[in-house]
């Protein structure tokens, strides 16, 4: 028998009845967003145009750490920086309806894509280092900190207690895994002197919009504390040549607000392996949930564990190196 799940729950009648709290009318047109740890949807209303309701994934965060995501995001907002932050309704911007925390913000048209030449990139620094200027005025309370402890060994522990995966799929990834683990504490040594600030933290081409004004910030779900550099790498594309004329402009934008410390560009391959392992761990925990093996049914399969393996061993020979990167 197929177990139940707490998003079974979520019907288009809570959802559209949670929006129209908000003072709205819904028309009934519900779009569902690409979002896996939450649930997000596109909901129309007949007096406010699209909104957009993401209903947070339950036991995931605390009251108190999504609080502190609202608050980085209206920050950000109030400041000129163009993040989509969630709208205040009654003083509030975190509500509870039908059993689910969600927050609703405002539709924000755009695409997705990558940075059209140098210029853009430059856009996108200049931003982060605004960004990351606030970020570096007070620390997260309830957000994670990015270190090897809570984003290697512990997603590695996490992996070998899935028992869903047969052992001898994942068992050469975690044993891997736990080797890097030195390279990778050692690489956190070297960069010791970087501050460690609040940060977007999931900061790739996806969450960012682009429109005919330019790029706009979303999705701070995954804000934590971490060097600045974790909002760098994962906007860059192409070969290494390539990626690192990208990093130069992102750079030379971040610095017209921000200072940045160069020693923190050879943390950019241990936060890549850092990832790797994180995203794994995060599938396999979120196993549970119908959408999960749905979308992701290569999971447990030899052949994809092999893939990642491989991508590993990679990294291992990253680590070994000097570090790759420089502006």
């Amino acid at each position: 028998m197929q177990m139940s799940h707490p998003y079974d729950a979520l019907t288009p009648e809570v959802i559209l009845s949670a929006v129209e709290r908000f003072g709205v009318r819904c028309t009934g047109a519900l779009l569902a967003l690409s979002s896996y740890e939450n649930r997000v949807y596109r909901v129309d209303t007949e007096d406010a145009g699209p909104l957009a309701a993401k209903f947070y994934r339950p036991g995931r965060w605390s009251d108190e750490a999504i609080l502190e995501e609202h608050g980085y995001a209206l920050l950000a907002a109030e400041h000129e920086i163009p993040a989509v932050a969630p709208l205040v309704h009654e003083g509030r911007t975190l509500h509870v309806h039908g059993g689910f925390r969600y927050a609703v913000f405002p539709w924000q048209p755009g695409r997705s894509r990558e940075p059209a030449g140098p210029e853009e990139f430059r856009v996108l620094g200049r931003y982060l280092g605004r960004l990351h200027l606030l970020g570096r005025a007070e620390p997260f309370r309830h957000r994670p900190r990015l270190d090897v402890d809570t984003f290697g060994r512990a997603p590695l522990a996490r992996l070998r207690a899935a028992r869903f995966l047969p052992p001898d799929h994942a068992a050469p990834f975690c044993a891997l895994g736990e080797a890097l683990l030195p390279l990778l504490e050692a690489r956190f040594r070297a960069a010791a002197g970087a501050p460690v600030i609040r940060v977007h933290g999931d900061f790739h081409l996806g969450n960012i919009l682009w429109s005919d004004t330019g790029p706009y910030l979303v999705d701070f779900d995954d804000c934590l504390s971490a060097p600045a550099v974790q909002d760098f790498w994962m906007v860059l594309s192409g070969a290494h040549e390539e990626r690192e004329r990208q990093l130069a402009q992102l750079v030379a934008g971040y610095r017209e607000f921000a200072d940045f410390d160069a020693a923190e560009l050879g943390l950019i391959e241990a936060l890549r392996t850092l990832r790797l392992l994180h995203y794994n761990a995060w599938i396999a925990a979120r196993w549970d949930d119908p959408a999960f093996p749905r979308s992701f049914p290569w999971f447990a399969s030899p052949h994809y564990w092999q893939e990642q393996v491989a991508a590993l061993r990679e990294q291992q020979q990253l680590l070994t190196e000097p570090p790759a990167y420089r502006i």
